[in-house]
């Protein structure tokens, strides 16, 4: 990968990394289906009228808008608004990466190898660690909204394996296309009109920085950068830094929010990390592996020949 596109790469993961300050900014001035209604206006208009709409089924479009645009946010949002810290939400929503991993296999027939179970059963124990310190840094509410979040999001990688190659980013723009009227619904059903009223007549600036974060720099920025990397590189050298995520949300969130983990909670963090590793890079030690003792076994049998045709000398 040359420098300039390390760089981007870079750029990707600090915005999406600090997505989950900025969220829990923009929570204490919006409520959340509001904040996911106007985050996905913002972003849906006016790129629209500039980025041609992908050849994809309507259908599979309105899937993918109600999946991983409105279905993750929705719960998202509702997690950190029901005290899931920031750090800990960017960590427990990487398990999309397992829940990814499982429908594949069950939907469209992926095989699942065994460094892809170790990985989940490691992360799975540690997201255990994390559930059992629930408190007043978090709440198992929050945990488990996180995850359904985490769900929706693997629901949206497999409608994108469905659909096959496509321009991500017209993807993700004419996806948030979709998202706004439901999230609008569930807002004036589960928020109020008055809320609402509320909210937007005394929008603050922090507020509208936190809609211009999310709706440009996450949303477009990201994943425009993100789609240019792909379709320049292969996705086995590009996703593996989506781990460093995580590290930029935990690491934010305790420099700017004055979030900290417990003894616990570390370890589980740990736990969750590792599992990420081993089923990004499982496969390539094992190959690795594979390869050494198949050399070393081709070097020992090459051994007695060198012997005989040294003793015929």
């Amino acid at each position: 990968m040359s420098p300039a596109d390390l760089g981007r790469a870079l750029i990707v993961i600090l915005l999406w990394g600090l997505n989950f300050v900025v969220i829990k900014i923009g929570l204490d001035g919006l409520p959340p289906m509001l904040l996911g209604a106007t985050r996905f206006t913002l972003a849906a208009i006016p790129a629209v009228f500039f980025i041609r709409r992908p050849k994809v089924p309507l259908r599979w479009l309105l899937a993918y808008g109600m999946t991983i645009s409105f279905g993750q946010f929705a719960f998202l949002f509702s997690a950190m608004d029901n005290g899931m810290p920031a750090g800990l939400a960017s960590l427990a929503l990487q398990s999309q990466a397992f829940f990814t991993l499982l429908l594949a296999a069950a939907l469209i027939g992926e095989k699942v190898r065994a460094h892809n179970l170790i990985g989940l059963l490691v992360a799975a124990a540690g997201l255990l660690f994390i559930g059992l310190h629930s408190g007043t840094s978090m709440t198992l509410t929050g945990l488990a909204l996180t995850l359904c979040a985490a769900l929706m999001w693997a629901c949206g990688n497999i409608i994108t394996k469905r659909v096959g190659q496509v321009d991500l980013t017209a993807l993700v723009v004419w996806g948030s296309l979709v998202p706004p009227l439901p999230f609008f619904a569930m807002s004036l059903w589960l928020e109020g009109p008055e809320r609402i009223s509320q909210a937007l007549t005394h929008i603050s600036g922090s507020s509208i920085f936190a809609l211009i974060y999310l709706a440009f720099g996450a949303t477009l920025l990201g994943y425009g950068l993100w789609s240019r990397l792909l379709s320049r590189y292969p996705a086995g050298q590009v996703a593996p830094f989506s781990m460093l995520v995580p590290v930029i949300g935990l690491s934010s969130a305790a420099l700017l929010l004055g979030e900290s983990l417990s003894a616990l909670q570390l370890v589980g963090t740990a736990l969750v990390m590792g599992g990420l590793v081993i089923n990004v890079f499982g496969g390539r030690l094992r190959r690795g592996s594979a390869q050494v003792l198949a050399t070393a076994s081709v070097s020992d049998s090459s051994q007695p020949m060198i012997r005989s045709a040294s003793a015929r000398d």
